[in-house]
């Protein structure tokens, strides 16, 4: 028991001198690390402007350099802050402070030749001296007034690139980002990954080398990838300024999404009306030539390339005239000023005309009116109606003829009581002009008509009752006498679809025409 204590104790106290011994170890070289960094001084004046870098954070800077890093616009380490501040004077002092460490020493002059940057490795740290070398030539004396609207103008300006929505950014000829507003850095942050942290120059977000046809001030549309995989577009504009150039983007997704859905719309419109045997041609406000279908080719004999060459309204009628798809004028003055009303009835929504052409063809073409100016116009093939029309009519006429042939009075009322037709017999035998009987008449002015030319009967009455019956009917006649004594025969027929006709059939005049009598004096020839 004894020995396992005392075995126990030995461990202890030989485990305390080894944790013992790490701390001091690690104090000394605390200690020995602060003391090396405080033996490498900037030994400099407060206005030189000199860092200290150990990677990428600032061991120490003169009161000079601090203020200039608080220029810079980068966010991030304090390497991408002096990257941010030197890099439009330096393009290669990236790149070259790669080989500080193998090098030991270097000295960068500055694109302008005004100034140069001392690098030096010391002990791990490097030490970087910005040189004015104009400083002892070229001193200008500044005004303090001056000097103070310069300080304004420029918080100013700072200010502007902190807000402004647009996408602002410098690049050297090398391609190097070397100055950026802050809409620039937020986009580059969010296409930078969670493992990474934002460094300078910040990522280059569009590919200006498609820019390097366009002139100076020119948009041109380029895309940035989102995490999420969808584009966002920009329209760019680039300017020479100092040898480098100037970059600006303005964001037009909107635009993009609302063309989209244009072409979509129009594309769905165009396989619509790629079925339609209507020939349909939409004008713009400018009146050139936005959409055509199929159908408009086929039937204006209009080739394709000429109708997407987009013409113009007038190029397009004159194409029509010249091929004789339109009515022809009768001199070219009229036709001008015939094809600007059309332009004005089309406006108005007014404009519809039935085109004559060659070759029995009739085209039915009709204007309308479209948002934003625009004007549409159909031709419709009407050639079969036209010709059914024809004939349809020639057998009216035919028809109308052989009613008024006939000696019997013949009149045809519709289920609703309004005449329909009459032959010539009916208006000669009533005395009506030959545009009355074709007028509106219903049975009751009818009746009214043949009770003022005939004997009082109850026949009317019944007349009136059997155009207007419902359901089953039965053909009946009757007779009156006219009031010069001739005896009058009618006949009531049903028709399909509840028409009725009459038909009146007078007796045959033996005795020459006298003036008619009174009812009192026509009584006596009354039928028992």
């Amino acid at each position: 028991m004894t020995t396992d204590l005392l075995s126990n104790l030995v461990s202890l106290a030989l485990g305390s001198l080894c944790v013992a011994f790490i701390a001091l170890y690690v104090f000394a070289w605390l200690a020995s690390h602060r003391e090396r960094r405080k033996r490498i001084s900037i030994d400099a004046e407060p206005e030189e402007v000199i860092f200290l870098f150990d990677d990428e954070t600032i061991v120490n800077a003169t009161p000079a350099a601090r203020r200039l890093l608080e220029t810079a616009t980068a966010t991030g380490s304090d390497w991408s802050r002096f990257l941010c501040v030197l890099l439009p004077r330096f393009p290669d002092l990236r790149s070259e402070m790669f080989e500080l460490a193998e090098r030991g020493e270097m000295l960068l002059e500055a694109r302008d030749g005004k100034a140069a940057l001392k690098c030096e490795w010391r002990q791990g740290l490097a030490r970087l001296a910005l040189l004015d070398r104009s400083a002892a030539t070229d001193r200008v004396e500044f005004d303090r007034h001056a000097l103070t609207a310069m300080e304004q103008e420029l918080d100013t300006l700072r200010e502007i690139g902190l807000h402004l929505p647009s996408l602002v950014w410098r690049e050297t000829p090398e391609g190097t980002i070397c100055w950026a507003n802050a809409a620039y850095l937020s986009l580059a942050d969010e296409t930078v990954c969670e493992e990474e942290t934002a460094s300078w120059p910040p990522a280059t977000l569009f590919d200006t080398a498609l820019l390097g046809g366009a002139a100076e001030g020119e948009a041109r549309r380029l895309s940035v990838p989102s995490p999420d995989g969808t584009l966002r577009w920009f329209e760019v504009h680039r300017f020479e300024i100092g040898g480098d150039h100037l970059f600006a983007a303005s964001s037009v997704d909107r635009t993009v999404r609302a063309e989209e859905a244009l072409r979509e719309f129009t594309q769905t419109l165009t396989k619509t009306f790629a079925h339609l045997t209507i020939g349909l041609a939409i004008f713009d406000r400018d009146r050139r030539l936005a959409l055509f279908n199929p159908a408009l080719t086929d039937l204006t004999s209009l080739p394709p390339d000429f109708l997407i060459a987009r013409p113009t309204l007038i190029a397009f009628l004159d194409r029509l005239r010249d091929r004789r798809m339109m009515p022809e004028p009768k001199d070219y003055k009229s036709w001008r000023e015939a094809m600007a009303a059309l332009e004005t009835a089309a406006q108005d929504g007014t404009y519809e005309e039935l085109w004559s052409l060659p070759g029995g063809v009739t085209y039915r073409v009709s204007g309308r009116p479209h948002p934003d100016g625009a004007i549409a116009f159909l031709f419709e093939d009407i050639s079969a109606e036209m010709s059914l029309t024809r004939r349809f009519r020639a057998q009216i006429e035919t028809g109308q003829a052989a009613l008024d042939s006939l000696k019997e009075a013949i009149a045809v009322f519709s289920n609703e009581g309004t005449l329909v037709f009459s032959n010539l017999s009916y208006t000669t035998l009533w005395g009506l002009e030959k545009t009355e009987g074709l007028a509106d008449t219903s049975i009751t002015e009818a009746t009214r008509l043949w009770h003022s030319k005939c004997a009082p009967s109850p026949m009317w009455g019944d007349i009136r009752d059997f155009v207007g019956r419902m359901g089953e009917r039965n053909e009946w006649t009757g007779a009156t006498r006219l009031w010069d004594g001739r005896r009058l025969t009618c006949r009531f027929v049903p028709l399909p679809s509840g028409q009725t006709l009459v038909g009146f059939s007078p007796e045959a005049r033996t005795t020459p025409l006298r003036p008619p009598l009174g009812p009192q004096a026509e009584s006596r020839f009354l039928e028992i």
